[in-house]
């Protein structure tokens, strides 16, 4: 990919209209960094629509921020309430404690323990962000947090590809798919707007040449010049080389030669004084 592109496609656009800050560079360095070394595979709109989460839930900065509010604000989140059920919270104070973070606003005591889980099977990162709620925010973490979770469907049991498909369409129909896919994180929330960023993030990727790799191709090593092999007429074998008949080439000469003795030993036995 060439980021060079990338960047120069959204630099004046709706999302950094004055260009870039140097936090947003890094943040943005890092998730595709992560996501060519982990989900090359994986199509463009994949991509595009979790940089445009990202962007939202982060508020632009593109970095794992916390999610903000008074310690008392996280109390709808507390056991007993409605969404401290839905989010696994057990204990007092696991509203605040797990208040959202990352790139993709890991919430919850349940969500915490999840991710630990996939993370330390895929990646073997050794993580436990139950004990560790802060590691939420590790770059890394959070990173891959939202592409494997967004992928997976850890947040709502609807993942990206209920909604995106991998054919270059309209604009109107990615439109549509990127809308539709907020329900991977949270319902119908700023779904317009969040498209709107994902369709920004699909031309800067198209104008980067991004394409995804069915493996991963390490870079070149520089090694010497071969020196030109001289011409023959004919080939000549490496003397350290020499080509030896297979198995089956083996059994075929030996049984011809049987072959031809025995045919032999007839006209011997037959002709005898013939000539």
């Amino acid at each position: 990919m060439n980021r060079a592109a990338f960047f120069a496609s959204l630099r004046g656009g709706a999302m950094f209209p004055r260009g870039f800050t140097q936090q947003q560079v890094d943040g943005l360095t890092n998730l595709l960094d992560v996501w060519e070394k982990h989900y090359f595979a994986d199509p463009l709109n994949l991509l595009a629509y979790n940089l445009a989460t990202a962007f939202h839930e982060t508020a632009g900065t593109m970095q794992p921020i916390k999610e903000r509010g008074l310690v008392s604000y996280f109390n709808k989140y507390e056991p007993g309430t409605r969404l401290g059920k839905v989010l696994g919270n057990t204990q007092q104070g696991d509203g605040y404690r797990f208040r959202g973070e990352g790139h993709v606003q890991n919430t919850g005591r349940r969500n915490a323990g999840f991710a630990s889980k996939r993370l330390n099977e895929v990646f073997g990162l050794n993580i436990d962000l139950v004990k560790n709620p802060e590691k939420r925010g590790d770059p890394l973490v959070s990173a891959h947090s939202l592409f494997l979770g967004n992928k997976e469907g850890w947040w709502t049991g609807k993942d990206l590809f209920d909604y995106i498909d991998d054919k270059d369409e309209r604009d109107a129909e990615d439109l549509r798919e990127f809308v539709n896919a907020r329900r991977v994180v949270n319902g119908t929330d700023k779904a317009e707007k969040i498209g709107g960023h994902a369709l920004e993030f699909e031309k800067a990727l198209k104008a980067a040449g991004y394409a995804p790799r069915s493996v991963s191709v390490p870079a070149p090593v520089p090694g010497p010049v071969p020196a030109p092999k001289p011409r023959s007429d004919a080939p000549v074998a490496d003397p350290g080389q020499v080509p030896t008949a297979s198995k089956g080439a083996k059994v075929l000469v030996a049984s011809i030669v049987a072959a031809a003795a025995a045919v032999g030993a007839w006209f011997s036995d037959h002709f005898q004084g013939w000539f």
